[in-house]
């Protein structure tokens, strides 16, 4: 079983796995285009964690983590706990593309964009001034995205929204 992570499963997968190899999803985009009200936010005072989003024209590259056959249920068990605290993502099987040529099914969580959670149409400014101050059960809004960026600069990943939001959250949280 594969586990593609795109967002904070890069930098903290939380499950065992035998290996982890970068990895392409197409026709999506990585967005921060869900609001948290449990990890990264509140009902009070939603923030935005990411989301993929279909995106025909798009590529998103993150990590595929293969998981040992004897810890598939468990792993489950957490990333739905994890994931689906409020059926804003949908789990899907789809095919990435591993960088070394190999091509696997692998557990996608995907946006529903008929949510409620849903935000599809934020600027990346307003985008920026809500996670600079949302925080929640897993902590600031602000450290789930900076390590995110963090994460995919290590791994030679380019996303501007994301590096240009990190820039600026780190200046609204001075």
């Amino acid at each position: 079983m594969w586990i593609f992570g795109y967002g904070s499963l890069i930098w903290n997968p939380g499950f065992p796995h035998r290996e982890t190899v970068p990895a392409t999803l197409p026709g999506y985009a990585r967005r921060f285009c869900m609001r948290s009200i449990h990890h990264r936010g509140t009902h009070e005072r939603p923030g935005l964690v990411l989301a993929l989003s279909a995106d025909e024209a798009s590529n998103c590259r993150g990590l595929a983590f293969a998981v040992p056959d004897n810890a598939q249920s468990e792993t489950l068990r957490r990333l739905r706990e994890r994931e689906l605290v409020s059926s804003a993502y949908l789990e899907r099987i789809m095919y990435v593309g591993l960088s070394d040529g190999r091509r696997v099914e692998a557990v996608v969580y995907v946006v529903d964009t008929d949510h409620e959670q849903y935000c599809g149409d934020l600027s990346l400014e307003r985008q920026a001034r809500i996670i600079a101050r949302a925080s929640g059960g897993r902590g600031p809004n602000a450290e789930y995205l900076l390590n995110t960026a963090a994460r995919l600069a290590e791994l030679g990943i380019e996303d501007h929204d994301i590096a240009w939001l990190a820039d600026r959250v780190r200046v609204l949280t001075k």
